[in-house]
């Protein structure tokens, strides 16, 4: 994989999709419909998948896509592959409260090496460099030559005051009793695969996710997290977290910065 291409190839989709999805953000209105399982899609969802799987392809024709609005994608046997969530967070769309992302991750043999993570409403854009170091990059955007880049890293844990981050729209009990095994400083909440990037920054030392996610959720964010020399485990054996899993479905996991002293 030529790195340099793939970086500049994500960031730019990331970019391009982001906008377009702002500008239906913006419009008085939009169009909200369930899929079958329930969640919601919306129109912007299906523009901005349309965008990246084109530039994608068109850019690497030879790797699997994998990608949440495309069912037919869900059922490839595949452990090096590009896979996209469009637009991770489409409940916190709705309600337009701004904590959604784009997100775009190339996975090569079950390891998420490289991903970007941008958050259009809040400006915000994380991503790999071609030496999967992680940084962020202040905006405004231009498409073509990127801005300052600033090297992000995750904090040094005080587990006797941990900063812990949870979903925003799937808190639930099991969540809060894990974490209520902690000494915990504060906590804050957020939309998508923002909580990864959190953690990524040092804006966070811990997040738990006791809940059904699919690897379109947590790629992007897990190798931007991974970039920035955080980890990713699953939650019932601590053993790191993989791709390319059978449906593309995820177990619990915990998402931290080392030095956390995890508790089962």
């Amino acid at each position: 994989m030529d790195f340099d291409h793939l970086t500049h190839v994500m960031r730019r989709l990331a970019l391009d999709a982001g906008e377009r999805i702002m500008q239906i953000y913006d419009a008085p209105d939009f169009e909200v419909r369930a899929k079958s399982d329930a969640s919601p899609v919306t129109e912007a969802d299906e523009a901005a998948d349309a965008l990246i799987s084109e530039g994608l392809a068109e850019a690497f024709p030879q790797i699997p896509l994998v990608t949440e609005e495309q069912a037919a994608t869900h059922a490839q046997a595949v452990t090096t592959f590009l896979i996209v969530d469009p637009l991770d967070g489409t409940k916190e769309f709705v309600q337009r409260r701004g904590d959604f992302t784009v997100n775009i991750a190339y996975v090569e043999d079950g390891v998420p090496l490289r991903g970007v993570v941008f958050a259009p409403a809040k400006g915000r854009l994380f991503y790999t460099l071609p030496d999967g170091r992680s940084v962020e990059e202040d905006g405004p955007f231009d498409k073509d030559a990127p801005g300052v880049q600033r090297p992000v890293g995750v904090s040094v844990p005080d587990n006797r005051a941990l900063m812990v981050v949870a979903s925003k729209s799937h808190r639930d009990q099991a969540t809060d009793d894990y974490i209520a095994r902690y000494a915990v400083r504060d906590m804050t909440s957020a939309g998508s695969s923002l909580k990864f990037c959190l953690v990524a920054t040092g804006e966070a030392d811990l997040y738990p996710r006791l809940g059904r996610t699919m690897e379109w959720d947590t790629a992007a964010g897990d190798a931007v997290l991974r970039g920035a020399g955080g980890e990713v485990v699953r939650f019932d054996d601590h053993v790191t977290l993989t791709y390319g899993k059978a449906g593309f479905e995820n177990p619990f996991f915990i998402a931290y910065a080392p030095g956390v002293l995890l508790v089962k």
